[in-house]
C-alpha cells in the first residue's frame, strides 16, 4: 500500500528521491514558498526544465496546482526564483571566502573551496545554474552570467587592494581563478570525486596560487 512519504517516480523517468508531504497542511506562506521550491528544484534537477510540469511539482510539494499558482504565476517564474535563490548562495560563499582571511594563499584556496563546496552540495542546485537546459532562455542567461561577473568582481577587488594592480589586469586574474574553480570542481564531480575533496581543492588552488605568488604586493617595498 502506497503511503504518503513514498517516493513519486514517473514510468521511463528517472525518480525524484524526495518524499511526498501529506496533502492539506496549513503552513505559513514563507515555509509554503520554502516547501515549493524544494519540491520544484527535485523535478527541475531530475527531469531538466523542458520536462518539468506544474503538475508533477504540485504533487511533489503534495499541494494542489492552485495553490503552486497562488505563489508562482508559471513555470518559469518559479524557475527564476529558484535559480535566484542558487546564484545568491553561490555569490555569498565566493565573498564570505574572501573575506574569511588576509592572508592570500588561504584566501585563494578558499575562493576554490567555495566553488566546490557550491557543486557539491547535496541538493544540487549546482544544475540549474551551469547544467539547465534553458540557458538559450535569456532572463536565465542573464541570471546566470550576473551570478559569474559577481565572483569575478569580488576576486578583482581583493587583488586591486592587495596586489595594487590595476582593474583591468586584475579582472583578468579574476576571469581566471573563477573559471579554473568552476570546471575543476565540475570536472571532480562529473568524474564521481576521483580523489578527495580537499585535496582536490588543494590542487586547484595550488595551480592559482603559482600565479597569485608572483604578483607584487602593494605594500611591499620595490
Amino acid at each position: 500500500m502506497t503511503g504518503p512519504a513514498e517516493t513519486a517516480q514517473t514510468p521511463g523517468q528517472d525518480t525524484v528521491s524526495s518524499p511526498v508531504p501529506r496533502r492539506n497542511a496549513r503552513l505559513p506562506r514563507t515555509a509554503r514558498r520554502a516547501q515549493l521550491m524544494a519540491a520544484a528544484r527535485d523535478v527541475f534537477v531530475a527531469r531538466g526544465y523542458h520536462a518539468a510540469g506544474m503538475d508533477e511539482i504540485a504533487e511533489r510539494a503534495g499541494v494542489s496546482k492552485p495553490v503552486l499558482y497562488q505563489h508562482f504565476p508559471g513555470k518559469l517564474d518559479l524557475y527564476l526564483d529558484l535559480l535566484h535563490s542558487y546564484v545568491d548562495d553561490l555569490v555569498r560563499g565566493v565573498r564570505e571566502a574572501l573575506a574569511s582571511t588576509g592572508d592570500n594563499k588561504l584566501r585563494v584556496r578558499a575562493a576554490v573551496q567555495a566553488y566546490f563546496d557550491f557543486i557539491d552540495d547535496e541538493a544540487q542546485g549546482y544544475r540549474l545554474v551551469f547544467e539547465s537546459d534553458l540557458l538559450g532562455e535569456p532572463s536565465v542567461q542573464q541570471r546566470v552570467d550576473r551570478a559569474l561577473e559577481a565572483c569575478i568582481e569580488a576576486v578583482a577587488e581583493a587583488v586591486i587592494t592587495d596586489a595594487g594592480l590595476d582593474l583591468p589586469r586584475a579582472r583578468m586574474f579574476a576571469v581566471g581563478l573563477v573559471g579554473a574553480s568552476q570546471v575543476s570542481a565540475r570536472y571532480w564531480l562529473d568524474h564521481d570525486r576521483p580523489v578527495p575533496k580537499d585535496e582536490a581543492v588543494a590542487i586547484t588552488s595550488s595551480l592559482a596560487w603559482r600565479g597569485v605568488a608572483h604578483l607584487p604586493l602593494q605594500h611591499e617595498p620595490g
